[in-house]
C-alpha cells in the first residue's frame, strides 16, 4: 500500500469519527424549521429554558439517610421507626419565610382586589379578565378617593375605632386552584371528568395576630400581638400566626408569580413551589449528618464555648439565654451544612405531610411520603399535619431532626411558621 493510499484511508477514518461524534453531541434541531426528510429529529416546546437559581434557597442534593431516631425515643411513642430512605436532589429556602416576604404575598392579594374594585382590570388574549398591574401597582392607599373606592374592603361602621376606615383582614382573600394528582392518578380509566379533580378554595391570607395572646393563657404578650406582623422592625423574623392552608396557597401564589414573569419573557415556566414533605424536612435538617441528632451534630445543645446553638426553651425556662426572647431573626445563628438556618429552634415548620403514627410502617424507601386533602367536613384525626424542628418555646427534645409533633391545619399558632421547597429540573448533561 503507497503513501497516498494511507493517507487517504486516515483521513477517510478521521472523516467518520468526527461524523460520529457530530452526531452524538450535536445539537438538537427543535425550535427551528425541521428538515423534510422523514427522519425523527425532535420537536422541544416553544418557550425557552435556561437554569434558574431561586433567589433565597439552596439545593440539596440527592442521597440516602436513615429517617427516625438517632437517639433514644424517650417517650416511648414509636411513632419514628428507623429506616433508611433516598430523596431526590430539591431547592429549600435558606430561612423561614419572613414577615417581610408574607407581606409581598398579602400586599399582591390586598391590591389585585382593590384594583377590580377601582375597575383597573383588561383583557387577556384568551378572553379571560386580569388585573392590569400597570395601574395596580400605583394604588395610593391614603387617598380618600381610593377608601370610598374600595369601600368593601373596609371594615364595617360598627367595627371602627374612633372611626378610622382601616382594610377588614378577612377580606383579604386569595383563590386557590389546584390539581389533586394524587387523586387523579387513580382514574386509570379516564372516566371521571378532569374538573372532579381541580380544588378551588377560597383563603383567608392575613396572618392570625391573636394567637399570641390565644397560645398563652395568662400570660401578657399584647405587644407581639400589635406589632409582630406590622413592625419593620420584625420583617428579617419568621411569620407565624399562619396555618397549613395559608401556607400552601402562599405556595400556589409564588407558582403563579414566578411563572407570569416566566411567561412574559417567552420562557419556559416552572414547577410549583410547595411545602416539604416529611421526609424532605428531615434529611433537610440533617444536613447529611445521617445519625446526628441535631443540625449541627450534637449530641449537645451548646458548643465547646457553652453558648446555645438555637433558640428554644433552655433548662427550666430561661427564655432569654440562648438570645432571644421570642423568636430571633430567620438567618440566626449558624446554618447547616446544607446551609439552611434554624432547622431546629426559633419556630416549627409545616410539612405536607398528613401525621400518622404508623406512616412510617408502609410509605416507600424512595422519596416517602402520605398526605390527605382534608375537607372541612373530615373528622379532625385526618386534619393533621406533620409540623418538625421545635419552636423558642420548646424544651430540647423537640428540636431533633428525628422528633415527629402535629398541629391542625386550619389551626395558626405563635411558634409554628415554614419555608417553601420546588423541584426544579437538573442541569442537562451532555453526551460525549
Amino acid at each position: 500500500m503507497t503513501n497516498r493510499t494511507l493517507l487517504l484511508t486516515a483521513l477517510a477514518a478521521a472523516t467518520m469519527i468526527a461524523s460520529s461524534c457530530s452526531m452524538l453531541g450535536g445539537k438538537n434541531k427543535a425550535g427551528g424549521s425541521l428538515p423534510n426528510d422523514g427522519q425523527l429529529h425532535g420537536v422541544s416546546p416553544d418557550a425557552k429554558w435556561t437554569p434558574t437559581r431561586p433567589f433565597g434557597m439552596v439545593y440539596v442534593p440527592p442521597g440516602t439517610f436513615h429517617m427516625g431516631p438517632s437517639d433514644e425515643d424517650v417517650n416511648y411513642s414509636f411513632t419514628a421507626r428507623n429506616k433508611s430512605v433516598s430523596i431526590s436532589g430539591f431547592w429549600m429556602d435558606a430561612t423561614e419565610v419572613t414577615n417581610n416576604e408574607y407581606r409581598q404575598f398579602t400586599n399582591w392579594v390586598r391590591d389585585s382586589i382593590a384594583a377590580k374594585l377601582m375597575g383597573f382590570i383588561k383583557t387577556g388574549p384568551d378572553g379571560n379578565e386580569y388585573v392590569d398591574w400597570t395601574k395596580a401597582k400605583n394604588i395610593k392607599w391614603g387617598d380618600k378617593s381610593t377608601i370610598e373606592k374600595i369601600d368593601a374592603m373596609i371594615v364595617t361602621p360598627d367595627n371602627r375605632i374612633f372611626g378610622k376606615k382601616e382594610l377588614d383582614a378577612k377580606k383579604i382573600v386569595f383563590h386557590s386552584e389546584v390539581f389533586d394528582y394524587k387523586a387523579a392518578a387513580q382514574n386509570r380509566d379516564f372516566t371521571i371528568p378532569r374538573s372532579a379533580f381541580i380544588m378551588k378554595t377560597d383563603v383567608q391570607v392575613y396572618p392570625d395576630t391573636l394567637c399570641w395572646v390565644r397560645d398563652f393563657s395568662y400570660s401578657y404578650n399584647e405587644p407581639m400581638a400589635k406589632k409582630y406582623f406590622a413592625h419593620a422592625a420584625y420583617g428579617n423574623y419568621p411569620v407565624v400566626g399562619v396555618n397549613w392552608k395559608q401556607a400552601t396557597a402562599f405556595c400556589e401564589w409564588r407558582t403563579h408569580y414566578l411563572n407570569s414573569f416566566l411567561e412574559s419573557k417567552k420562557r419556559s415556566p416552572e414547577t410549583d413551589f410547595r411545602l416539604p414533605t416529611e421526609a424532605q424536612w428531615e434529611y433537610a435538617a440533617r444536613g447529611n449528618r445521617s445519625q446526628s441528632p441535631y443540625p449541627w451534630g450534637g449530641p449537645y445543645l451548646r458548643n465547646k464555648k457553652g453558648c446555645l446553638l438555637a433558640n428554644f426553651k433552655p433548662g427550666r425556662g430561661n427564655y432569654p439565654e440562648d438570645g432571644g426572647f421570642y423568636t430571633v431573626r430567620a438567618d440566626a445563628y449558624w446554618p447547616n451544612d446544607f446551609g439552611l438556618y434554624n432547622m431546629a429552634g426559633n419556630v416549627a415548620e409545616w410539612t405536607s405531610s398528613l401525621y400518622y403514627e404508623g406512616g412510617y410502617n408502609f410509605q416507600h424507601d424512595m422519596n416517602p411520603d402520605i398526605r390527605w386533602n382534608a375537607k372541612d367536613a373530615d373528622p379532625p384525626r385526618m386534619k393533621r399535619k406533620v409540623t418538625r424542628g421545635g419552636s423558642w418555646k420548646d424544651v430540647g427534645h423537640f428540636l431533633q431532626t428525628s422528633t415527629r409533633a402535629y398541629e391542625y391545619q386550619d389551626t395558626a399558632k405563635s411558634y409554628i411558621g415554614f419555608r417553601c421547597v420546588i423541584d426544579l429540573p437538573t442541569q442537562p448533561t451532555r453526551r460525549r
